[in-house]
């Protein structure tokens, strides 16, 4: 395994345009839920007996956690494929995932009808182990708090607690193993939601290795997430872009992409569900947006020279973001259908809710890589 390279504050001022846009998006988001939380979801969002989860659910919460993978996907590489070129991508993936997957935790709570009794799934009195929500539930619970305990070697570092460090050092790869382990049983258990819908949902997306699929795309949303948030990254920063890592993650990204294409394509030819997809209507045009959009980083970033230019890697992994994203949308809300007189499109509040989550993670990113150890140090990538 290649050496670790240090890493180091970025520094700079806190205040600028980006963190105050964040900072109005989540005064207006805190300003939606207050309302919902006194006056309840019919309030604010569009839910009905039809459609009981929308935006909140689908997005902050399946999408949201999905995106989040960048830290499992870059660990599965380091510590079990020992890859250790990558390693210093690992710090930014985590804290990317670290906000992700805490920030669904948290808009879980904002779909609750009866959010006061979410402490029931930490209960072993109420939990019904055949429930694939229940799982999906706890799995993702504690894979929040193992990844703080990731991350918490960056709060050591800042704060000179060495001793600390290095005794969390010693157990450090059990919590590496677990959080390897539990995206892969909550992202795979999502999918069996999408199962249990039965014929509401269609063939499109309705299908026995659903599980499967939402697993391996969740991978490579993670590495869609690596190259988008660095070369964003570097170029806010004004940072060197590590194009000498994001290539070759790109090449691996693109050998995952052709498992799953593979998958996915067999899927829908051995159940015969390509009618569907030659239908006319707003159902066939999303299941071929979706497609284009996970074909397209082959013709972004097939060749060498390709994977060498920034905007490429930016790209094609915003295009296996949006891919991942509207398999999600179109599964669970798109191709989804309860009945005639049932229809479902967010309200505005619903998405001041959601740009206020985004604003979270994005103003917590820029805060944490100012004010601690989390991307190398220039010199250090420079040099390398």
């Amino acid at each position: 395994m290649s050496a670790h390279l240090p890493t180091a504050p970025v520094g700079g001022k806190l205040i600028n345009n980006t963190t105050v846009v964040c900072g109005v998006l989540i005064v207006l988001m805190l300003a939606v839920l207050a309302v919902r939380f006194i006056l309840g979801l019919g309030a604010v969002t569009n839910l009905n007996d039809g459609y009981a989860w929308g935006l909140w659910v689908v997005v902050d919460v399946l999408i949201g956690s999905a995106l989040a993978c960048g830290g499992f996907s870059v660990a599965m590489l380091v510590y079990i494929f020992n890859r250790g070129e990558y390693h210093s991508l690992v710090r930014p993936a985590l804290l990317t995932s670290l906000f992700g997957y805490t920030l669904a935790g948290v808009g879980v709570m904002f779909d609750l009808g009866r959010y006061w009794n979410f402490w029931h799934i930490l209960w072993p009195g109420y939990w019904n182990l055949n429930s694939a929500l229940f799982e999906t539930a706890l799995c993702i619970s504690i894979y929040i708090l193992v990844m703080w305990i990731e991350f918490s070697p960056v709060f050591m570092e800042k704060w000179g607690l060495n001793v600390a460090k290095k005794k969390l050092g010693k157990v450090l790869f059990f919590f590496i193993a677990l959080g390897t382990v539990l995206p892969m049983m909550h992202q795979s258990s999502i999918g069996t939601l999408l199962v249990l819908m039965g014929g509401q949902v269609n063939p499109l997306w309705q299908t026995p290795i659903v599980p499967l699929l939402y697993l391996l795309s969740a991978i490579l949303m993670g590495y869609g997430v690596v190259l988008f948030e660095s070369c964003l990254a570097s170029a806010a920063y004004r940072r060197e872009i590590e194009t000498h890592m994001l290539g070759p993650m790109a090449k691996v990204m693109l050998g995952m992409l052709g498992v799953y294409l593979a998958v996915r394509v067999g899927d829908l030819t051995v159940r015969g569900a390509w009618g569907n997809a030659f239908s006319f209507g707003l159902v066939a045009i999303f299941f071929w947006i979706e497609m284009i959009l996970f074909c397209l980083p082959f013709v972004l970033v097939s060749t060498v020279d390709a994977r060498r230019n920034p905007a490429r890697l930016f790209l094609g992994g915003t295009a296996i973001m949006l891919a991942g994203s509207l398999l999600r949308i179109n599964g669970y809300l798109i191709g989804y259908d309860t009945g005639p007189g049932w229809r479902y499109f967010p309200s505005i509040p619903e998405l001041l809710v959601t740009f206020g989550m985004t604003a979270v993670a994005v103003l917590g990113f820029i805060v944490v890589t100012r004010l601690f150890p989390v991307l190398p140090r220039e010199e250090a990538t420079a040099a390398h």
